[in-house]
């Protein structure tokens, strides 16, 4: 296996260290989009979501008629989906690894990840979601990232400084801009195994205070798989720097960038 992958398989299983606050602190995605996703798929049709988490969007898929079966690979994660979606007899959350699940060829409606799709070996993201579409079936991927806005706050800008200050390296820049988020159409229509790829995007802005940024940050990959000391070092200097505001609190804008393919 290649440090890549090593890498990326330690990073996609640190969720599981706080999935009571992942699930309490991580935004949910826009009513828009799933009634645009809807649009793809045939009413009270057959779902398979990959990686799930806690079921942020299990949730207004169920709500809205589909039948799921939502795999995901924390147990902790897992549990609260379950609890979650306990009144939806309709939906099935699974603790498995996907990349090693099996389960009947051609048998959904629909494949969809939200925020997960990155996390799968690239070998088999694509092939294995097709194996198990029925013919006509819709691949959706939704991935979510953080976006600065036109004449925006330059908070996203100066807080590089503190990243620089206690984990320099190559990777500490400012959000990018509206505009310079990409998609995967190209990569879609590469794999040629796709008919038609449409995108939509949905932007969004969330409001918080020094605390709850901080725990927000808690639930990602980086700051749970770096060392702790070092982790709640960077984590003081945000939180001291948005107290320091002469109005205390930062507003994220989130742009879900939702890519859908229908298999040929």
């Amino acid at each position: 296996m290649s440090d890549n992958n090593q890498l990326r398989r330690r990073l996609r299983r640190t969720f599981e260290k706080v999935p009571d606050l992942y699930d309490r602190v991580r935004p949910s995605y826009p009513d828009a989009l799933f009634d645009d996703l809807s649009a793809s798929i045939p009413s009270g049709g057959r779902i398979l979501e990959i990686g799930p988490g806690t079921g942020q969007a299990t949730l207004p898929l169920a709500t809205r008629g589909f039948e799921v079966v939502a795999v995901e690979l924390g147990t902790g994660l897992a549990a609260i989906a379950r609890e979650k979606l306990a009144g939806f007899p309709s939906v099935e959350i699974l603790n498995a690894d996907f990349e090693r699940w099996q389960f009947d060829q051609s048998s959904f409606d629909a494949v969809v990840a939200f925020t997960a799709f990155h996390w799968l070996d690239p070998a088999m993201k694509y092939t294995k979601p097709v194996s198990l579409l029925r013919p006509g079936g819709t691949l959706a991927v939704t991935e979510v990232g953080h976006v600065r806005i036109k004449d925006g706050d330059p908070f996203w800008v100066d807080v590089q400084e503190d990243y620089d200050a206690v984990v320099p390296g190559p990777d500490n820049r400012p959000p990018p801009q509206v505009e310079e988020v990409g998609d995967l159409r190209s990569e879609i229509e590469t794999t040629a195994l796709f008919a038609a790829v449409d995108v939509r995007r949905y932007l969004w802005a969330v409001t918080y205070s020094a605390d709850e940024y901080v725990d927000v940050l808690r639930t990602y990959s980086p700051n749970i798989a770096r060392d702790a000391a070092t982790t709640e070092r960077l984590l003081g200097r945000i939180r001291d720097r948005i107290e320091a505001r002469d109005e205390p609190h930062v507003t994220k804008h989130y742009l879900a960038t939702m890519t859908v393919a229908q298999i040929r």
